[in-house]
């Protein structure tokens, strides 16, 4: 049997699923902890840029793990961008913002793609790829939407803690960051045994649902303008 036969006789069906789930994973991831950096870079605080995580390489962010668990249970997480918050002018509100920008970027994400996808959704049904390459927007959108509500979790070391904390005195601020390593203990048991599981997708397509609004105002622009 030849090479050429062998790859005519492959199900490349489990391959291109393989793909639309991981591909989107490392966007949302990509652009999650880019994020970070960015504004602690704009706080002050320049560590992530000189470790290079102001990228858009995947490689740079991505934690194996994290990367399947978000695959498979679409909540996750990536390697930690650095950030020392005693460069901020406020360190507490350095820290939340930048903690905050992780999750605002992916709903920004979520929006911009189901924006564009509604504006080609008329050119690519003409194309047997084309429903993939939607199918593609689709689940990125909501995956970025997922991972963005599953960061506001306020539980160290998810971003919506250092949100929180940041109301707190600085005694107590302090005290609470120091043990954040451990909360992750906490985040990973709350996973396996999938506590959130029905609040966390109840919540996501609540907010897919409204964003998808989006899309439907793309389409609208390309039906007025060109039809």
């Amino acid at each position: 049997m030849s090479f050429r036969e062998v790859m005519g006789n492959m199900d490349w069906s489990y391959l291109l699923d393989l793909l639309i789930s991981i591909i989107p994973a490392v966007i949302c991831i990509t652009i999650h902890e880019m994020s970070h950096g960015l504004a602690a870079k704009l706080m002050g605080d320049n560590t992530a840029e000189t470790q290079r995580r102001l990228s858009l390489n995947p490689l740079r962010h991505i934690e194996p793990a994290g990367l399947v668990m978000l695959v498979v249970f679409k909540i996750g997480w990536a390697k930690p961008v650095p950030v020392n918050m005693m460069r901020f002018r406020n360190p507490k509100a350095g820290m939340a913002i930048t903690a905050l920008a992780g999750p605002v970027s992916n709903f920004i994400l979520a929006a911009f793609l189901l924006f564009v996808r509604g504006l080609i959704t008329i050119p690519l049904s003409k194309y047997g790829w084309g429903m993939t390459a939607l199918e593609l927007f689709d689940t990125t959108a909501y995956l970025s939407v997922c991972l963005g509500l599953f960061n506001l979790i306020p539980i160290p070391p998810m971003d919506g803690s250092k949100v929180l904390f940041s109301f707190l005195p600085d005694r107590i601020y302090m005290k609470l960051m120091r043990y954040e390593r451990y909360g992750m203990i906490v985040i990973i048991v709350v996973m396996l045994l999938g506590i959130l599981d029905k609040p966390l997708n109840v919540v996501s397509y609540f907010v897919f649902d409204k964003l998808f609004l989006l899309a439907q105002a793309g389409f609208d622009i390309v039906v007025k303008l060109f039809l």
